[in-house]
């Protein structure tokens, strides 16, 4: 994957372009929900913890860490959350999607979900990719939920695995979808959305 570039994604629901700490205005308002922040590994609910969360994200890709993207809701053109590919091995053809995150009155509007066939068309048709994860806490059951109802597998459970706030070591729940299934899935679960990617 090319760090480089900057990648834009597209479809009638949803625009993903890389994010930039000039985004700050634009995401200060929808950042402001503490409730959004609850089993992230960092909080980005005030104007200092956003700013370094925008710093961190765009350091992440300068370092080839990870890909963060800006979400745009199309039916209002606001800037509605963020998300990142990250854990990118192209030995392996896999890589991950999370660091999603999106405004609550963005939530269950279908946003989110057309952002995830974006993020997988792209991975899956042109990244060349065979597997995707997705991890969550495991005390968050609406993030899960919403991974089963796209048509991820849940794999199981690490323990004690990653560092969050207040010092806690979360399980993480971790998820997939491989390229055999991705087929069925463009075609049901994404069936509403044609992608249409450019960059």
């Amino acid at each position: 994957m090319d760090f480089a570039k900057d990648i834009v994604l597209e479809n009638h629901r949803v625009l993903l372009r890389p994010l930039q700490t000039a985004d700050f205005e634009a995401l200060r308002p929808v950042a402001a929900t503490p409730e959004l922040w609850a089993y992230t590994l960092t909080r980005a609910d005030d104007p200092i913890s956003l700013a370094a969360y925008l710093t961190e994200a765009v350091r992440g890709r300068e370092q080839q860490r990870r890909y963060p993207f800006l979400i745009v809701d199309k039916q209002t053109g606001r800037a509605a959350g963020s998300t990142s590919y990250y854990n990118l091995d192209e030995a392996d053809a896999r890589l991950s999607i999370g660091y999603t995150w999106v405004g609550q009155e963005f939530q269950r509007t279908g946003l989110n979900r057309a952002a995830k066939h974006l993020l997988l068309h792209y991975a899956f048709e042109v990244l060349g990719c065979e597997r995707v994860e997705l991890e969550t806490d495991s005390r968050n059951h609406k993030s899960q939920n919403a991974m089963r109802r796209m048509g991820a597998t849940e794999e199981g459970t690490l323990r004690s695995h990653r560092r969050t706030q207040g010092g806690i070591r979360r399980d993480t729940v971790i998820f997939s979808i491989i390229r055999p299934e991705w087929e069925q899935l463009r075609r049901t679960v994404f069936g509403a959305f044609d992608a249409v990617a450019r960059g």
